[in-house]
């Protein structure tokens, strides 16, 4: 099978995609709160090989299999990268090279923010906290989701709520 066109990816990613900053507290750390990068996509089980092939273009990340049965949805998968060197060195340079066109081109420049502040280790820093959360709270104002959207729907099976 041949390679995905780098643009091709970008533009699937502009629609599917999702750059993530996480913060949540963690008792055992110093700074008592933990920051997760993640960047992933979400599709119905039927959608796997397109998944593997957006893995093979970018090289990194991992597939995983979900099951939301109990939602009377139809299987899933979810495609993650959470490697700060992956976001370094393959993620971030990828979407440089083939940029995104729509809205998630700004989360990108924001989680972009966030990653060089962790590659500085400002993460470890109880008192450099409000810059993830700054970053956090500008790219959730970009995202803000509907109530309920024509996805939910078509994800769910014809027996499904």
């Amino acid at each position: 099978m041949s390679k995905l066109n780098p643009h091709y990816v970008s533009g699937f990613v502009d629609g599917e995609g999702c750059f993530a900053i996480c913060i949540g507290k963690h008792r055992t750390l110093k700074t008592e709160t933990e920051i997760k990068l993640e960047f992933e996509i979400e599709l119905v089980e039927e959608d796997r090989r397109i998944l593997e092939r957006i893995r093979e273009a970018l090289g990194c990340g991992n597939i995983y299999t979900l099951d939301y049965d109990r939602y009377g949805w139809r299987p899933h998968v979810k495609y993650k990268v959470q490697k700060l060197s992956d976001f370094t060195e393959k993620l971030i340079p990828f979407f440089r090279k083939y940029p995104l066109q729509a809205k998630k081109k700004r989360s990108l420049e924001i989680f972009a923010k966030a990653v060089g502040l962790v590659a500085k280790g400002e993460h470890l820093d109880k008192n450099k906290m409000h810059k993830f959360v700054k970053l956090q709270k500008m790219m959730r104002q970009d995202s803000k989701k509907r109530t309920l959207t024509a996805r939910v729907r078509e994800n769910r099976l014809p027996s499904g709520v």
